[in-house]
Order: C-alpha cells, then structure tokens, then sequence
C-alpha cells in the first residue's frame, strides 16, 4: 500500500518550529508531521470511541438544556436546585 499526499497550511510559527525539530532530530519534517497526524487521530479515535460508549448505555441521565438552565441560574436570586437524573 502507497502512502497518500496532502498538503496543509500552517502558520510560520509553526513551520519554524517544525524545521527546529527535524533539524535537532535528524528526522524529515515529513516524517515528523506524518506521526504528529497518526498520535492525533488515534487519540482522537479513542475518544470518540469511548463517547460513543459513554452514550450508548442505559440508565439515567440529565438532559444537556436541563444542566444548562441550572448553571444559567446560579447566582441570580432564583437559582434553580440542580436537576435529578431521570430514567432513558
């Protein structure tokens, strides 16, 4: 299997560090950017993965605009009590 080419901009900033890197690692900046993006996507998958676990089980839980209205009302002079779990 071939490896696949994209291009991506990024910031000077970015690119001189990038360059910093590659030339103290003895390493390609291509080489570097390739296991940046692997390390981000499985993190990434992983997360997602474990969110959609997360979601997919039964039990209680509090819907989100319920959480929110709570928070919303802390401090004011009618601060709502904080919202119980209910059955999914």
């Amino acid at each position: 299997m071939s490896d696949s080419v994209i291009t991506v901009h990024i910031k000077p900033e970015l690119n001189e560090k990038l360059d910093e890197l590659a030339r103290q690692t003895q390493r390609s900046k291509a080489v570097l950017v390739s296991e940046a993006i692997a390390s981000y996507v499985e993190l990434q998958d992983w997360q997602v993965e474990l969110i959609k676990e997360a979601l997919a089980e039964e039990g209680p839980g509090i819907p989100h605009e319920d959480v929110m209205r709570w928070v919303d009302s802390w401090g004011t002079a009618e601060e709502l009590p904080r919202p119980e779990p209910n059955d999914k």
